[in-house]
């Protein structure tokens, strides 16, 4: 599956803090966010910064409420795509609100060609549109489940470790088709790897889709899911609770897929998250 890098322009992200003070979010700088501690993550497309806060603040995202739990943690991410600035802010119970402005930092994505598809999987017949219409609404729902916080901002494991063999947010090129980007993080592992929780949290889908064939949902709190997609096997049912590491199924080839590999995606609030970055480097094998 070759790929191309496919350059876009790199912008630094900026905060403003106390005094309107710029601080520089580049790649070597720390973000700053007024009124919270930042744990973990930084101000770049397809990231996700984990926060925290005083319990009883309010925060917002461009004048939008975003889910707080009750110890104050709460999430910011980055869709592939976000150019523009944002605003996060913080209001006391005193009505006093601190703001800060962010740009994320822009990203290079790269163009993947994959060829030997299915031709029914890249332009689907006309009988099978309500269904994939149909598993499109039963993830979104799923997405949209409510769930407490768990133990994400601790950290958020590989559920596989193996050979990375698509990245996320490359533009996909199927049987020389142009198809939307890919959001997720492809592991090239034998079939029937287990497949483990990267963080607790509650399940909200078990179904097996059109595209994605056997497809899990893991919801870990504040808006925060982990999907998990071509499994060969499932070993979790919807409302179960999971734990960091638990087993949850195990890696396959169903759906839209030229062999057996786990697509691991990371999506908060209809935004698209990079997993590599959430998880950090893969940890080495054998």
């Amino acid at each position: 599956m070759p790929m191309i890098t496919l350059k876009r322009r790199i912008l630094h992200g900026f905060a403003i803090c106390a005094g309107l003070l710029l601080c520089t979010v580049g790649a070597h700088a720390e973000t700053v966010i007024n009124g919270a501690t930042l744990l973990r993550g930084g101000a770049v497309e397809g990231g996700l910064m984990i926060a925290r806060t005083a319990p009883d603040n309010r925060v917002t995202l461009d004048d939008a409420a975003i889910p707080v739990a009750p110890d104050g943690l709460f999430i910011v991410g980055f869709h592939r795509d976000s150019d523009l600035p944002v605003t996060i802010g913080i209001t006391k119970t005193d009505g006093t609100s601190q703001l800060t402005v962010l740009t994320p930092q822009q990203r290079s994505y790269q163009i993947q060609r994959i060829d030997g598809l299915q031709k029914n999987m890249v332009t689907p017949p006309e009988n099978v549109i309500a269904r994939i219409k149909s598993d499109q609404a039963a993830v979104a729902a799923a997405r949209q489940t409510p769930a407490a916080a768990g133990d994400f901002w601790r950290g958020i494991d590989w559920p596989v470790t193996g050979r990375i063999s698509g990245v996320f947010g490359s533009q996909r090129i199927l049987n020389g088709q142009p198809r939307q980007p890919h959001y997720g993080i492809d592991i090239a592992v034998p079939k029937g790897t287990p497949v483990r929780a990267p963080a607790s949290g509650l399940v909200t889908l078990v179904k097996d889709l059109y595209f994605s064939g056997w497809t899990v949902i893991i919801n870990h709190g504040l808006g925060l899911n982990s999907t998990f997609l071509h499994l060969d096997s499932t070993a979790i049912s919807v409302g179960d609770t999971v734990q960091r590491g638990s087993i949850i199924g195990t890696v396959g080839s169903t759906g839209r897929s030229t062999g057996p590999h786990l697509d691991w995606r990371l999506d908060w609030q209809g935004r698209r998250i990079d997993a590599s970055l959430a998880a950090g480097p893969m940890p080495e094998t054998g």
